[in-house]
């Protein structure tokens, strides 16, 4: 322990406020004899931006985010890629698109053969159930009491509508339901919103939560490490302004900082690869040599096209545009501000032999809304189109740069190192450019911005797909869930040769999941939940 350091005194330590953390310290705290203790490293979600469900776009740079970019991307032209993670209560869930997919039952059992016993399909179902609070949807695939509020887009724009025509248009079928019954298809992405407003897991679970007596949350605190006596968690170390503190764990030590964060905290602490822990001076308190690496994601590419008039949430750029829109929601909770500019979308397949779609499609009724994103020129409007290989194998890390806790870590997803990556990633930027050329969209779009006329071969679409690709913000499994040598906790979500510590985020995927992953990340939470109260 830090000497002069306040100590205060819990049954469980949360590390990380975003969307498992959140849920855990709500479930927890449940039990009122339980102490829990959330620290999360961002300010209380007060922003504005964060409740409209159109601030997403605002928000994947600035000070609700790390600032953290990818190391240069070999396979991608060397390119340095915004990586946009969360830094405020809520985490993802309160930056995010506000997207409810939970993927393909095929993604959770095969993390079974990966090792996550347990973890099958049938077996996670439950926790998606308990979690979803629909206002639309209902039946054995839909949870309706649930403390994330999942709803209908009110009213998607005429050219998102086009968008799904011109689907139709070009073979993809209509779905009205991309977590039901089939998974393919094209249509319109339900939302982690109610009445209006976003609902991220600082809203639906901790929220509620905030007024019992035995839960402390804790923001703007800088996590130094994880304590330990001998092999076992006994608290964590932090600061909040330059006073340190400790949290000391009576029962458990919990990480939830997220698929960067928690292999940068466990590094810290002295648990990962023996040698890098060395290498900068960190005393090794475990070897594991699993922390950190395997990272995944989902690399994105977008094409974007130029609009004839007006048809989309560009047209709210302009000053006096976004005045009318605030007081439409303010006064009605309607009108363009209820958007969530990601409205439409589809899986689909790059290789029809495939048994699950292999490519996933987010449609946006708006051009350059997202950091890295092309636009169309000043005082035009535009939509864009992203695609992205749904289970990439390419694998990547997370390492330290320095043993300074303020420092960001090295970030490199390796995005695009396998063939196969490459491969559907063209085809998806092909599919997405004979969308667009359907007609229903046609009657809307003056021209195609990006890729232009030049972009024919496959050679031109894998060179496209380099130079304009970038992170989905779905990063996953630098601390995956096994029982090999490389797995770094075990299915209950211990870290493996510790005591008193679980990490219980997307860090312990055991592989990327055919959707966004922000869903599962809350259903991980639940079930940890009962994991630790011995309820699984």
């Amino acid at each position: 322990m830090a000497r002069g350091s306040e100590q205060l005194g819990f049954d469980y330590v949360i590390v990380g406020g975003g969307s498992a953390g959140c849920v855990l310290a709500a479930r927890l705290s449940e039990n009122p004899s339980a102490r829990v203790c959330l620290i999360e490293a961002g300010a209380r979600d007060t922003n504005p931006l964060i409740h409209m469900p159109v601030g997403f776009a605002k928000m994947t740079t600035g000070p609700l985010t790390w600032g953290l970019t990818t190391t240069p991307q070999r396979h991608a032209n060397n390119r340095e890629i915004p990586y946009a993670q969360a830094r405020v209560l809520g985490g993802g869930s309160s930056i995010n698109a506000e997207i409810f997919t939970r993927g393909h039952p095929s993604d959770y059992d095969r993390w079974v053969t990966e090792g996550a016993v347990g973890w099958g399909a049938a077996e996670v179902q439950k926790y998606f159930l308990r979690s979803e609070g629909n206002t639309i949807l209902s039946g054995a695939l839909h949870g309706t009491d649930g403390p994330l509020g999942v709803s209908n887009i009110p009213d998607p724009r005429p050219v998102t509508r086009a968008f799904v025509q011109s689907c139709q248009e070009r073979g993809i079928p209509y779905n009205p339901d991309f977590n039901g019954a089939l998974q393919e298809g094209a249509g319109f992405y339900q939302t982690t919103t109610k009445n209006y407003r976003r609902c991220s897991a600082a809203v639906g679970y901790l929220r509620p939560a905030l007024s019992r007596p035995n839960l402390t949350v804790v923001t703007g605190a800088l996590v130094l490490r994880v304590v330990f006596e001998g092999s076992r968690a006994i608290g964590v170390e932090y600061t909040v302004g330059n006073a340190p503190k400790i949290a000391r764990a009576e029962s458990e030590v919990i990480v939830t900082s997220g698929a960067i964060g928690t292999p940068k905290l466990m590094m810290l602490s002295g648990v990962g690869p023996s040698a890098d822990l060395t290498r900068h001076g960190i005393k090794v308190v475990q070897d594991l040599p699993g922390v950190g690496q395997n990272l995944t994601d989902h690399f994105g590419v977008d094409i974007v096209a130029e609009l004839k008039g007006h048809d989309s949430l560009d047209k709210y750029n302009k000053l006096h545009w976004a005045l009318w829109a605030g007081i439409e929601y303010t006064l009605f909770k309607s009108g363009p501000v209820t958007s969530n500019v990601v409205e439409g979308g589809a899986f689909w397949y790059a290789d029809q032999a495939a048994r699950c779609p292999d490519l996933q499609f987010h449609f946006l009724a708006g051009a350059g809304a997202e950091a890295g994103v092309p636009s169309v020129p000043k005082g035009a409007s535009g939509i864009t189109l992203n695609s992205y290989t749904l289970r990439p194998k390419s694998r990547g890390s997370v390492s330290l740069r320095s043993a300074d806790p303020r420092a960001l870590p090295l970030v490199d997803p390796n995005f695009l190192a396998e063939p196969d990556d490459l491969r559907i990633a063209a085809e998806g930027v092909r599919i997405s450019r004979e969308i667009f050329s359907q007609p229903s969209l046609q009657k809307y779009i003056r021209t195609l911005r990006f890729p232009d006329d030049a972009v024919r071969s496959q050679a031109d679409y894998e060179a496209y797909a380099r130079q304009y690709g970038r992170t989905s913000y779905h990063p996953v499994s630098t601390c995956r869930m096994g029982q090999d040598d490389m797995a770094v906790v075990d299915p209950a979500l211990r870290v493996r040769g510790l005591d008193g510590l679980r990490i219980c985020d997307s860090s312990v995927m055991p592989s990327l999941i055919g959707s966004n992953t922000n869903a599962p990340t809350i259903m991980i939470g639940e079930k940890a939940a009962d994991l630790i109260r011995g309820n699984a």
